[in-house]
């Protein structure tokens, strides 16, 4: 039987809330875009939370509303998701790469704080697979050099940091709601903020630009609203939104199955030398979007025949992300080396996903482990 990387949980409650929806006849945004919104705010301590198309959609507008311009410079770690890089060009910027920490998979904030330079504006930081970065020592980084912190949430919906949810510690959080994710509308993204200007920025980039004009009464049936601002249509669909909210209601439970999961494995893997497993620093919490190992013998060539083993016996991997530095547009564009940043290749080279998910039986995860061994095995003898 198929193993695949990953299964998101669908029940009644979620067909329960898209016929709600469908008989409401309002399927764009509206009341349970409003009603997801605010279970998300709640729980990841925020005063204010949009719904969005995508994670690359929030990423966009955090660098607008940050009014990030051609020739500022925004550090990017090097191991990550390529629009945790795109979105710095989207608005003409530079992308300044740093290496991560080869045991959490994260930016290193020696490398962080040594890649500022004047111009030097932002630094996009990525809670990896749903670890935590290391955000005291990030955020010492950012004030002593005036810089805002965009955290790339993506994989870390219930992520906490020191027992803070990410995604309120920087300035503004961008969160992903693809099929991969803790939880899941299909796609789909969020933004949040604890700042009354980035929201409102926000608020009025998502909707093409519109903004209310105080002196028209707005409820006339002409009135079309103001367009001062060149926005976009990134608003978020109800039809989504209802499994949102279906979905925000399983959170705890969803992280708990994942964490079991995650245990699970690394009990099954403790006594393999050959392979390091994820690994969580004190005040940094961990949602396990994804189980990443990494090998700690071998190279590229051994890690693609464990892979080729694994789909061979039907069960599903990938490598951990991107070295996005070796990506054709970047590397091209700012003629970097290949091992500029030794650790993020090292970690795109080495790293394979596991599948995870909450409803993943012991029995699978023996069959994933045991497949997985006996490949180390005989890759040895290649």
């Amino acid at each position: 039987m198929k193993i695949n990387i990953t299964s998101p949980s669908f029940d009644e409650q979620e067909l329960l809330l898209l016929k709600q929806c469908l008989d409401s006849k309002w399927v764009t945004q509206g009341a349970f875009t409003q009603q997801f919104e605010s279970l998300f705010k709640q729980r990841h301590d925020v005063q204010y939370a949009f719904a969005t198309t995508s994670c690359t959609a929030a990423l966009h507008m955090a660098m607008v509303a940050l009014d990030i311009k051609p020739d500022d410079e925004v550090i990017v770690p090097a191991f990550t998701w390529v629009t945790s890089a795109h979105c710095v060009e989207y608005v003409g910027a530079k992308v300044v790469f740093v290496d991560i920490e080869p045991d959490t998979f994260n930016i290193d904030p020696a490398a962080l704080e040594a890649a500022i330079t004047p111009k030097t504006k932002a630094i996009v930081v990525v809670h990896l697979f749903g670890l935590a970065a290391k955000m005291q020592e990030i955020i010492e980084i950012a004030r002593k050099h005036n810089l805002v912190i965009v955290e790339d949430a993506a994989c870390a919906t219930g992520t906490t940091y020191n027992g803070k949810p990410v995604g309120a510690i920087g300035d503004i959080g961008c969160f992903s709601f693809h099929p991969r994710k803790v939880i899941t509308t299909g796609e789909g993204g969020m933004v949040t903020t604890n700042n009354l200007k980035l929201a409102e920025r926000i608020k009025i980039l998502r909707n093409h630009g519109a903004t209310a004009n105080p002196n028209i009464d707005t409820s006339k049936p002409y009135y079309m609203g103001n367009f001062d601002h060149l926005g976009f249509n990134l608003r978020f669909s109800d039809i989504q939104a209802a499994i949102g909210v279906a979905q925000m209601a399983k959170l705890d439970g969803l992280l708990a199955g994942r964490l079991a999961c995650a245990k699970q494995y690394d009990l099954l893997l403790k006594s393999v030398s050959e392979i390091a497993t994820p690994k969580s620093p004190s005040l940094c919490g961990h949602s396990y979007q994804s189980y990443v190992i990494r090998l700690s013998e071998g190279g590229i060539d051994r890690r693609n025949l464990l892979m080729e083993a694994l789909a061979n016996e039907g069960i599903q991997t990938r490598p951990g992300t991107h070295a996005v530095h070796r990506l054709g547009y970047y590397k091209n564009k700012y003629g970097i080396e290949p091992n500029a940043y030794p650790q993020a290749s090292k970690s795109e080279d080495l790293s394979i996903t596991l599948p995870i998910f909450p409803d993943m039986t012991e029995a699978d995860q023996h069959k994933v482990v045991n497949i997985l061994k006996t490949a180390l095995s005989c890759s040895e003898n290649k």
